[in-house]
This record gives C-alpha cells, sequence and structure tokens, in this order.
C-alpha cells in the first residue's frame, strides 16, 4: 500500500482548538468549546464519505464505515478517542512546533525558555533520534492527549475510503467529551453506537497494549465540629479544619500514596480540603488495580477518622463513596482475542507489542463494563498534562499502519 499519512496536519489542525475540560462544571459537556472540534471532525467525516456522521446534543461524535466484506456477521469495531484536553495545564493558544529529524538535543520551547524538554528527563526521546517531534510552546499542553489518537483515527478513514481493496467488516468511529474529568461516556447511548467489540487510541509509547487499568471510587468525608466564639472558645470549640488535618496526618505518608508508589500498587488521594470552623470536607480518589482493596482503603480511612472522632466528642462525621470506574482487564480476561489481534496486528506492521497497565482509566475502562470490551492502543504521546508533553509523529503513522492491519485481521478471523 502507499501510505499517504495526513495525521501529522490533522494533528496540529486539532491542537490549535481549545478544549480544555472544566472539573466544577455542572454541564455536559463541561465546557461548550469541546463542541467546536466535534463539531470540525462531522464536517471531516463527512467529506470522507462516512455514515450516519452526528454529534448529539452532549457532543458525542458518531460515524459509520459499511463493512465492504462479503462475509457476513462480521464484529462491529469502534476506534475511540477523546476531544478534551485536561484542566490541569492550560490549553488555551497552543501553538504546535514540529521538531524534524530531531537529534537528541535538548528542546528549548521558544514562549518560555525555562521550558526545556531534555532526554534526561525523557529518556523515551532517545529512541526517536531521527523522528520528527511536535511539542507546545512553552505555555501550554500540546493536546496530544488525546488529539494525536483522533489525529490516527481520521487518518485511518481516510486510508479506508482511499484504498477500497482494503476489505474490513462494520466500523464504528466515536469521539467523546469529557474523558479527562471522569466523565467520558456518562451520556453515551449504547445503542446508536451499536459496536461489539472497540479500542480506544489513547496511548503512549510505541507498541504499547493497554489491558489493565486502575479500579477507582471517590470517598467524600465530611466533619462537622463544634463551634463557638473564638474568644470563649476554651473546652468547648472543635474546629472542623483541625480534625481534617488530623485525619490526612493520620493517613500512611511512606506508603499508599501516589508519590510512593507506581506499576501495580495503589493510593489513597486526598484532592481537595474545604469548609471551616464548623464543618469540612475532604474529597479522595482511591485507585488499585485489585478492585477488593478499594474497600481496603476506605475502611482505614474511617478507622482513622474514628479514632480522632473517639477523642473529640461532639464531632461527627460522614462518608460518602462513589464508583467512578472498574479495571478493563476483569471484562478482557474473558475475551482475549480483541487484544491478541491487536498484538498480532502490530506485529504485522514491523511494531513490537508490549502489554502493559494503566496506572489510571480511560474511557475503554467503562466501556468495557458497558459492553463494548476496549483495550487502550499507542499513540505517541508523552508527557501528557504538562507544558513538556509531546507527540512523535512517526509513532502515529505506526499507529494508523496498526489500525489498518487490525480491522483486517478481524474480518479474516471471520467465518462468515
Amino acid at each position: 500500500m502507499n501510505y499517504n499519512f495526513t495525521s501529522q496536519d490533522r494533528f496540529i489542525r486539532y491542537a490549535k482548538i481549545d478544549t480544555t475540560a472544566d472539573p466544577e462544571s455542572e454541564t455536559f459537556p463541561s465546557s461548550e468549546k469541546q463542541k467546536n472540534l466535534g463539531k470540525l471532525l462531522v464536517e471531516e467525516l463527512m467529506e470522507l464519505g462516512v455514515k450516519d456522521v452526528e454529534m448529539d446534543e452532549f457532543g458525542y461524535v458518531f460515524g459509520t464505515i459499511p463493512s465492504n466484506s462479503a462475509k457476513e456477521n462480521i464484529p462491529t469495531i469502534c476506534f475511540c478517542s477523546h476531544m478534551d484536553t485536561a484542566p490541569d495545564c492550560s490549553g488555551t493558544n497552543v501553538k504546535p512546533i514540529v521538531h524534524e529529524n530531531y537529534q537528541g538535543q535538548p528542546i528549548v520551547l521558544p514562549d518560555d525558555n525555562s521550558q526545556v524538554i531534555e532526554t534526561s528527563k525523557h529518556p523515551y526521546l532517545l529512541k526517536k533520534i531521527g523522528d520528527d517531534v511536535i511539542t507546545a510552546s512553552g505555555l501550554t499542553l500540546l493536546g496530544a492527549d488525546d488529539k494525536a489518537g483522533i489525529a490516527i483515527i481520521m487518518d485511518f478513514v481516510q486510508h479506508l475510503r482511499d484504498n477500497k481493496d482494503i476489505i474490513h467488516g462494520p466500523v464504528k468511529i466515536l469521539f467523546t467529551p469529557d474523558e479527562e474529568i471522569g466523565k467520558g461516556v456518562d451520556f453515551l447511548d449504547m445503542k446508536k453506537l451499536d459496536a461489539d467489540f472497540g479500542y480506544t487510541l489513547d496511548g503512549g509509547p510505541l507498541g504499547s497494549i493497554e489491558d489493565e487499568s486502575f479500579s477507582a471510587d471517590a470517598l467524600k468525608l465530611k466533619i462537622t465540629g463544634v463551634s463557638a466564639h473564638p474568644g470563649y472558645a476554651k473546652n468547648k470549640m472543635i474546629n472542623a479544619i483541625k480534625i481534617a488535618s488530623q485525619l490526612i496526618t493520620a493517613l500512611p505518608q511512606d506508603r499508599m500514596t501516589p508519590e510512593t508508589t507506581e506499576k501495580r500498587e495503589g493510593f489513597i488521594h486526598p484532592m481537595s480540603i474545604s469548609g471551616g470552623l464548623e464543618q469540612a470536607e475532604i474529597d479522595f480518589i482511591i485507585r488499585d488495580h485489585n478492585t477488593a482493596k478499594l474497600a481496603e482503603y476506605e475502611s482505614l480511612i474511617e478507622e482513622k477518622i474514628q479514632e480522632i472522632v473517639e477523642l473529640n466528642p461532639g464531632v461527627t462525621y460522614q462518608i460518602e463513596v462513589t464508583e467512578q470506574y472498574r479495571n478493563m482487564k476483569e471484562i478482557l480476561n474473558d475475551f482475549p482475542h480483541v487484544t491478541g489481534y491487536a498484538e498480532e496486528a502490530m506485529k504485522n506492521v514491523g511494531v513490537d507489542p508490549y502489554f502493559d497497565l494503566i496506572r489510571g482509566g480511560t474511557d475503554g475502562s467503562r466501556l468495557s463494563f458497558m459492553g463494548m470490551p476496549c483495550p487502550n492502543l499507542f499513540t505517541g504521546e508523552m508527557a501528557i498534562h504538562s507544558k513538556h508533553e509531546y507527540v512523535v509523529v512517526q509513532d502515529m503513522h505506526k499507529s494508523v499502519k496498526t489500525l489498518i492491519e487490525l480491522i483486517q485481521i478481524w474480518e479474516k478471523k471471520h467465518e462468515s
């Protein structure tokens, strides 16, 4: 096949559109500007001849590429990426810069010369000598997470349009809002999507297949203290803020925290503390690859607050736990061919595949439990959520090749 890649130009076009998610918003999507990218993607999908293209009221973008195979009942495969970018770093006025034929030198970002991308902190770049690297300008994130995935899928769609000899079953395209704030599929119409299996394009290094994610809960602890006038508070006042502080201090400091864990180690992470004298709240996120351990972490929090309350008569507390997502491995274990086909596709296009786990979640985590087993594949996006974020153009190209091979494997493996 003669590959005429478009993912670099597409990515640059998408990266310039501000789609930052807003975790404080009560709307969906959380920021209306995410729909600006959605509208552009609808236009481009229609120009590429994709069927049933639409963006619904919630900002989900759908499209269908019908089967061109003589076989019937081939499983419908969905490719999915998210449109929003993380609120951790500004996504306004992103200026993508292409560093062609990268040779390992420090990359000084021009809008803030103190922002330097060096191989000592980003060793993946040592494997990319001679490749083209796209960065932001130093004041913003880049948005490779996950506009690299969108560009790859759109490039893949164009290749299917331009190469009718690629025989495949039915393909669904899905672009989601608000993945970065954990709400990416909250309002997704699975009947409208109508896919059997899926792949998110939201992974990092070349060859990675992520089939295991964290399981995640949110825990809100509400503390009620004892109010009194500060001038006459002796033996009366119990400050809820101080109780909250005591709890944070009582939790493990050298383990079970994001800054002390790696690989499959889980954590308890206080995200915010708010309130005043009489009432205070702590919002935690609880993470582990072993779902059963979430209850252990949550019991530890309750054990510690009970100990503190016993020493402070009059103080009360409430704990609310909300399930966020679960480890996709629990579902994918029953469908090993989904990741197996991805592994085979990568090998067929000269990519060395390897299995990795996500110390986080993706839309695929929840989609897997919503009836569409959905591992995560590489895009070349690295150093995400930061001003040092970058993406490797050649990694994107190899991802496009992987999708083209993957969709053909699904067709070939299916017996009519």
